[in-house]
């Protein structure tokens, strides 16, 4: 079992159905609900995804994101823990200030894998996060 973050975008994907990056999500949370790995994600996450719901007034897809994250993620918050994190991967000025938090909250949770469709994170290195890969190079 393996504690896996996911950023913003990967639930975009699935939820929103685009294309074949909503299938290349779905196969990999179908090979997590298998191998019995944990969903992570953090609070900023929720909000992200709810942005343009809510502008257009589609109550019916806020809903669905919110149910998705709550019953099928543990949602991080930015705890003291996180903010300690999120100075220190600050530090590196090429992360912007929501991707040091979304990275911030996976450390402190320690998490073994994140995955994100931003390539330039995919590279970076931030103690207590075992591995940090992209989407596309995400094979569990």
């Amino acid at each position: 079992m393996s504690r896996i973050f996911w950023d913003t975008n990967l639930f975009i994907y699935l939820i929103e159905g685009m294309g074949d990056r909503a299938e290349q999500v779905a196969a990999l949370r179908r090979r997590m609900l298998q191998r019995g790995d944990q969903l992570y994600t953090s609070a900023l996450t929720l909000g992200e995804v709810l942005i343009k719901p809510l502008e257009a007034g589609d109550e019916q897809l806020a809903e669905e994101y919110e149910r998705a994250l709550t019953n099928g993620a543990i949602i991080l918050p930015f705890d003291r823990a996180a903010g300690r994190n999120y100075a220190a991967i600050r530090g590196d000025r090429t992360i912007r200030p929501p991707d040091a938090i979304q990275l911030a909250c996976a450390a402190a949770a320690k998490v073994d894998l994140f995955i994100t469709n931003d390539d330039r994170l995919a590279k970076k290195i931030v103690p207590g996060i075992q591995f940090l890969t992209s989407l596309d190079k995400a094979f569990l």
